[in-house]
């Protein structure tokens, strides 16, 4: 059966598997309907603001002291956590071809190879931008990240996500979000899959404030989709996976630990499908700045300051008359990885292909490149739809340092900076 959803962005949804699971009028009852276990997953302190606080009530088979068995250490793989200093690079504008999906089985836990990272974990600033590689489903082996929430973005192929919330499907052009400390389970939904995974150690992603933009547009709260509860009774041997301070630790358990049969609450699993983001732009003439392409920002104590934003560049018109189209050359205070979903990028038609990626660190010039550049000068401007193309962007005030692993990646490219060596010099004080 296909998973089921609720709808909305941060709601305090009711939801349960069995009739009657849910108690009535109280969280924590004398006794719990069904035999099950009252248990309150917080995702922030008790006593935050009514309007950030974040908590759910989980009614399960087992309460989560039954889930962790005695922990040993376990290899991270290539999977890094900030602050990660293993590569030293000058610093420059770079570019990854995409990764080719390796024929050997591999896990959601064995296919993340980290790219960079940003911040501090334990001090709860900053993020973590991932690719990963997945030939094989998990099999009663279940992922907590104690470290941040994620945030998935599928390139090719499906996943399944059973998480202890429910079920969420997800597929390129979606996105999944998995808050911190869910259990959850990574599986194919058929063919061997790619993406990226945003590992966010700051502040819960939620939706940006529109200003004057007004109730509208952008990304709208009713298309958020949450998993209505649902639960495994499985009693088999099965391996819990936690992630602490940016190390991995197994425990061996005898049952599955996904055995929430109710919940209620506002801090939950999420999914939404980018193409029903709503982009506005310019109608006479230039254009806005790419703010205006924020699906969801994780704020930090300075406002206006993401710890993330993360954007996306859809499908799209472009009418605005005597105007440069493409982004304009920048030099940003915040730092972007930047991925491509499908399609052709406007400011990098050559080069930036789907499943790869490019990094712009802090203070480091870049925009169009030189045949990008000429074409959106010299071409007659009528109106133009940019069809068939969904890119994208973590963005975060920290600079984004550069793992080993991507450092020495043969996908590196080592003549992206080339793509702007075409640019003329045109100036002339003679002719305006």
């Amino acid at each position: 059966m296909p998973p089921v959803y609720l709808s909305g962005f941060g709601n305090d949804f009711a939801t349960e598997a069995l009739p009657g699971a849910l108690p009535v009028g109280r969280n924590s009852p004398q006794k719990c309907p069904y035999g099950l276990y009252a248990e309150q997953l917080s995702g922030s302190p008790f006593t935050a603001p009514r309007a950030s606080n974040q908590r759910s009530w989980l009614y399960r088979i087992r309460p989560s002291v039954r889930h962790a068995g005695r922990y040993r250490k376990a290899d991270a793989g290539l999977w890094r956590t900030a602050p990660c200093h293993e590569a030293e690079i000058p610093p420059a504008q770079m570019r990854w071809s995409p990764a080719p999906i390796p024929p050997e089985p591999l896990t959601f836990l064995q296919g993340v190879r980290t790219m960079t990272t940003a911040g501090d974990a334990a001090a709860g600033t900053g993020m973590a931008a991932h690719i990963y590689l997945i030939t094989q489903s998990m099999a009663d082996e279940y992922f907590i990240n104690g470290d941040g929430e994620m945030l998935f973005v599928p390139q090719q192929g499906g996943l399944r996500l059973a998480t202890e919330f429910g079920i969420i499907e997800v597929s390129p052009g979606e996105i999944a979000v998995i808050p911190r400390g869910v259990k959850i389970r990574v599986e194919l939904l058929g063919e061997p899959a790619r993406g990226y995974l945003c590992e966010n150690y700051g502040a819960a992603l939620k939706l940006p404030e529109r200003g004057p933009i007004g109730a509208n547009c952008l990304a709208n709260s009713r298309d958020f989709l949450t998993p209505a509860a649902w639960f495994e009774d499985r009693d088999t041997p099965s391996s819990v996976v936690l992630k602490n301070g940016g190390c991995f630790w197994r425990g061996e358990i005898g049952h599955s630990p996904l055995d929430v049969v109710a919940w209620h609450g506002n801090f939950a699993p999420y999914k939404y499908d980018l193409r029903r983001f709503v982009p506005i732009g310019a109608i006479l003439y230039d254009h806005p700045d790419p703010s205006i392409f924020t699906v969801l920002t994780a704020p930090s104590e300075t406002p206006g300051m993401a710890n993330i934003d993360f954007v996306i560049f859809p499908e799209r018109w472009t009418p605005a008359e005597d105007t440069f189209r493409p982004p304009w050359y920048h030099v940003n205070v915040m730092s972007e990885f930047m991925g491509l979903i499908y399609g052709v990028y406007d400011a990098k038609p050559l080069g930036f292909v789907p499943g790869g990626i490019s990094l712009h660190n802090a203070m480091l010039p870049h925009g169009p490149d030189a045949d990008a550049f000429e074409h959106a000068s010299n071409t007659a401007l009528a109106p133009v739809k940019l069809a068939n193309t969904l890119a994208f962007m973590f963005e975060t005030r920290f600079p984004q340092i550069v793992t080993k692993h991507a450092a020495e990646s043969p996908l590196l490219q080592d003549d992206y900076q080339d793509c702007w060596a075409g640019l003329k010099k045109h100036f002339n004080p003679e002719k305006r």
